[in-house]
């Protein structure tokens, strides 16, 4: 490969194309409601720390709220109930992780009751690698900023006594313990338990951590919560009292500790507080905290972090469109950067995938693979327009294999977390190789994508189901809610991708194997309803059937997190064999336009979401897929703290709206293609790096010749007219220019 030099001074060149501040159009607000469950927080491009406002302890600014609480995110934008900084959050999950480290600032007297410490706040701004707010019950401005393993706070206060607190007891993990050291009067070091997410118990590790705060403290010392020991206490974590400790104590440990900083200030007097973390040890979080982090220099750490922002979202240069399509857009692509995360330190060391190993990677090593959502459309993003990071996190996932056996599912931190279904791991990584990012152990994937496939369903970590589908071709309804179907259709769409690595390794045999295997999906179809329908051991269909149930993401037989019609089109690898069952291309249309005419299409939903994308599979109905995308746009991506349809899902939304509002989708996730639909913007410039693409710039241009001309009329690449609405990873990386001529549609 070419060297990164010349890149990085053609981004620095072309970050200002426009003459724009690109960080100035994202709104980190959006997606702070509606469950969205993303955070307006600070955090690097994939930094493996992020500091966050911690407000789901209550609503009401003046009390805490046992209540009112939501577990799954650190913000919400209705609660106005701050109790502290969170340190490494998740940004747009489902389950309660993480979320941990609370760092509060407070006046007066000191209190270590979360629930009476806690402030309202006015004020609140947040832009890329900063947030602040100023509490209204103290007069305190806060604010935050990040680098990629720590963070820094900056505290104003009023004049009087001045408290910082850090807060281990509380957080949104479902696991409890931590312990804390002082070094000195102005240094701590401890760790804290995380895990448990989405409720599976293996899934628990520990983060260590430093804090240090910028000037010494009058007093400082620890509180710990000392239980009630009463018959009724006994079961009731709120119950009880704290205890502070002064600081003669060096260290404690316990499920609900702290350590507080107290101080005499003057007015406007600001006190710094720096947070270093590691999953390794706290000598390795230190070690990162003074490698990133060269003395107390808060301005200096928001400009850095603006900066970087600025040079990853300048991949994408946009003109024309709306102010806020501009802001939904920038803000899609910054939600799209948050996940994966870089999980070793500065000296390349991290734990080992489901073990207490400490290795060390001389590249990046990536954690948060939600793999279900992200293989959809995220890493195909990511290799378009950040393949230098695509291709660590591949290699970060062969190299999971070798250490615990089995590829990545819904990997968190060095654990699996087994959260959702399928194998989703084999279609990122063969996407990838597909797109040429092949400088990985190939047949090192191709032996653990083999092994999925091909174990017992007993021994099978990724495919419980294994038996039934390679005896039977199809996995049976067994128990009410198993999620057959939805399991089977995922193992589908893997087993296509592995044919397809087979093939292109040349081995023919295993090609042919799992491709027919791909194919048993037509084995759920159901003519009577025109959709997919759980099958019994026997091979009989299940009887009743209500194809909408699951609608409310109630239990269902067979479906997991939808109804039949959430599934009934996911078959991405082989679109002519599903319009075949169905009767042809009308009889699939009509079926397929039931979905959104009769409201059956969720856009939080994963196995829908590229819907819209299958029309133009059927040669004069193209036209749907456009009308559609433009008008799911607009209906649930917004600027504004609902601006997201639902859960980001580690940014899977936010990737949609992406390439929808490009003009481009990868519908196919076994594939390495791409279906066009009606761009939002009047031009496109996509920076391609050039250590992976010959081609350094691809412009995209939209002639209108009037505000109705929402529709394609032709597509020319570099001069000659393009026949179809599918274009190659090759084609599309190659072009220098792509020019897409509207029209009104002719009805």
């Amino acid at each position: 490969m070419r060297s990164g030099l010349f890149f990085i001074l053609f981004l620095v060149i072309s970050s200002n194309f426009f003459g724009q501040d690109l960080t100035g159009f994202v709104n980190p607000f959006i997606g702070t409601t509606n469950y969205g469950t993303t955070n307006p927080g600070a955090v690097l491009p994939n930094g493996m720390m992020s500091v966050a406002p911690f407000n789901v302890m209550g609503s009401d600014e003046n009390k805490f709220d046992k209540d009112k609480q939501w577990w799954s995110t650190p913000y919400s934008y209705e609660n106005k109930f701050f109790t502290g900084f969170s340190h490494v959050n998740l940004s747009g999950v489902g389950c309660p992780e993480a979320g941990s480290l609370l760092l509060m600032p407070t006046s007066g007297e000191l209190n270590v009751n979360y629930e009476e410490y806690g402030s309202g706040y006015a004020g609140e701004q947040a832009s890329p690698g900063y947030y602040t707010n100023r509490l209204t019950k103290y007069g305190i401005l806060t604010e935050v900023s990040a680098t990629t393993r720590t963070s820094i706070a900056r505290f104003t206060f009023p004049k009087g006594q001045a408290n910082i607190l850090l807060n281990l007891g509380e957080g949104l993990t479902n696991e409890s313990g931590a312990w804390m050291r002082r070094i000195s009067d102005t240094e701590i070091e401890g760790m804290k338990v995380l895990g448990t997410f989405c409720y599976n118990p293996q899934a628990v590790f520990p983060i260590y951590f430093v804090m240090r705060v910028s000037k010494p403290p009058l007093t400082a010392g620890y509180w710990k919560k000392q239980r009630e020991m009463t018959a009724e206490a006994a079961w009731d974590s709120t119950a009880g009292t704290r205890k502070i400790y002064t600081r003669y104590r060096r260290d404690i440990a316990g499920d609900d500790i702290g350590a507080y900083f107290s101080y005499d200030v003057k007015a406007g007097e600001t006190i710094e507080v720096q947070i270093g973390v590691s999953f390794v040890s706290t000598a390795n979080a230190r070690e990162n905290l003074e490698a990133e982090q060269n003395g107390f220099q808060f301005d200096k750490v928001r400009t850095a972090a603006r900066e970087s922002w600025e040079k990853e979202l300048a991949r994408v240069g946009i003109e024309g469109g709306t102010a806020d399509q501009k802001v939904v857009f920038y803000t899609a692509l910054y939600h799209a950067l948050i996940h994966p995360n870089l999980f070793n330190d500065v000296n390349g060391q991290y734990p080992a995938m489901g073990s207490d190993k400490i290795l060390t990677s001389g590249a990046g090593r990536y954690t948060v693979f939600s793999l279900w959502d992200t293989y959809r459309n995220v890493h195909q993003m990511l290799s378009l327009l950040y393949p230098e990071k695509q291709l660590d996190m591949v290699r970060s996932m062969v190299d999971m294999y070798k250490e615990s056996g089995w590829l990545p599912k819904w990997e968190l931190y060095g654990r699996e977390t087994l959260t959702m279904e399928g194998d989703p791991a084999i279609p990122v990584i063969v996407d990838s190789w597909m797109k040429g990012l092949r400088d990985f152990d190939v047949e090192t994937a191709y032996e653990a994508m083999y092994k999925s496939a091909t174990t017992k369903g007993k021994d099978n970590l990724l495919r419980p189901d294994n038996d039934d589908y390679l005896r039977l071709g199809y996995v049976p309804l067994r128990e009410k809610y198993d999620n057959s179907v939805s399991h089977a259709l995922e193992y589908y769409i893997a087993d296509n991708a592995l044919s397809k690595f087979a093939a292109a390794l040349g081995k023919k045999e295993d090609a042919v194997r799992f491709r027919a295997q791909s194919l048993n999906y037509s084995r759920y179809y159901s003519p009577e309803y025109g959709v997919f329908r759980p099958l019994l051991p026997d091979g009989t269909f299940l009887s009743p059937f209500n194809p909408k149930q699951g609608e409310n993401f109630e239990d269902v037989p067979g479906f997991h997190e939808g109804s039949s019609w959430n599934y009934s089109f996911m078959v991405p690898h082989d679109v002519p064999g599903l319009i075949k069952l169905h009767g042809g291309n009308r009889k699939f249309t009509n079926k397929l336009q039931e979905v959104f005419d009769d409201e059956h299409y969720d856009p939080t939903n994963e196995p829908n979401i590229g819907y819209p994308y299958l029309f133009s599979y059927v040669k004069g109905e193209e036209w749907r897929t456009q009308q559609l995308t433009q008008e799911l746009l607009t209906r649930y991506f917004k600027n504004s703290p609902n601006g997201l349809p639902g859960n980001d899902d580690t940014g899977t939304m936010s990737a949609w709206a992406v390439f929808s509002m490009m003009g481009f989708y990868p519908d196919n996730a076994t594939e390495p293609f791409y279906t066009f639909t009606t761009p939002i913007f009047d031009r496109i410039m996509l920076r391609l790096n050039p250590d992976y693409y010959d081609n350094k710039v691809l412009e995209m241009e939209i002639v209108r010749p009037g505000k109705n001309a929402r529709f394609i009329d032709k597509i020319v690449i570099d001069g000659k007219k393009f026949n179809g609405y599918r274009i190659s990873h090759e084609q599309l990386s190659k072009a220098q220019k792509i020019v897409f001529y509207l029209k009104e549609r002719n009805h």
